[in-house]
């Protein structure tokens, strides 16, 4: 019998959903918006570029009341913003459950494999997300099976933590659930939002750029990396351990 994998101080490893497991903001998210506006007769269409500056505010609901504000045609009174925005997001998730239901989006490159490694080194998986559980279960179900939440220790989402990143909470209440402190965690990223979020509760967090924040700056993290597939679970528990501030090579 082959030797199992020797148990490591990372305890945790934490992750984030969108752009983080999967790059589902421009071709998930953004176009099932445009969906929704399609659908209420709206002459109205985020493209990529918008997307993109939205994406600074968090939430979905955040996002579309940020964009009937600053946009012409909307509606002048904010409760009216209000009740349109919740209609149009209501639509825009049934839109998304339709089109990341398929399995079309894939994981990004080294996820699959990272989860695998460390299941193998006795390390649990948690879910720290401020997106709804039906997305997460939506795009988790074709690629890691309908049993995929057996696979994970804890599983916050939307409904859990109602205060969008980078407000800690959805870490926070990770932590608990783990019943583990900060320090004994790991955090994976793809966004400045998600970075502030997690180490406001103390979580040291490694930031995989997603195609929406190439540039960003994220003075938190305590690493950044292009992607995922590159990634070895041995230099992962270093970092966790020694802080180091950049992958080596």
């Amino acid at each position: 019998m082959a030797p199992s994998a020797p148990r490591t101080t990372l305890r945790a490893l934490i992750w984030d959903v969108d752009g983080t497991l999967a790059e589902t903001e421009r071709d998930g998210h953004r176009e099932a918006f445009n969906d929704a506006f399609a659908s209420m007769g709206l002459p109205w269409r985020w493209g990529v570029e918008r997307y993109g500056e939205l994406l600074t505010t968090s939430g979905g609901l955040e996002r579309l009341l940020r964009d009937l504000a600053e946009r012409d045609g909307a509606p002048q009174l904010a409760c009216e913003r209000l009740a349109l925005a919740r209609e149009l997001h209501r639509r825009k998730n049934a839109a998304y459950l339709r089109r990341i239901g398929s399995g079309a989006i894939a994981l990004r490159p080294g996820v699959r494999r990272l989860m695998h490694e460390a299941r193998e080194a006795g390390t649990r998986l948690a879910i720290a997300t401020t997106t709804g559980r039906a997305n997460v279960d939506a795009l988790l179900s074709p690629h890691l099976g309908a049993a995929w939440r057996d696979g994970f220790a804890a599983i916050v989402c939307a409904e859990d933590a109602p205060l969008k990143k980078p407000h800690p909470q959805v870490y926070e209440l990770a932590l608990r659930r783990l019943d583990l402190p900060a320090h004994d965690a790991l955090a994976i990223e793809d966004s400045p939002q998600g970075v502030a979020s997690a180490r406001a509760a103390g979580v040291a967090v490694l930031l995989t750029r997603s195609m929406y924040f190439e540039a960003c700056v994220c003075p938190g993290a305590i690493a950044e990396c292009d992607g995922l597939d590159s990634v070895r679970w041995s230099w992962l528990c270093q970092l966790h351990r020694r802080g180091r501030t950049r992958p080596p090579g």
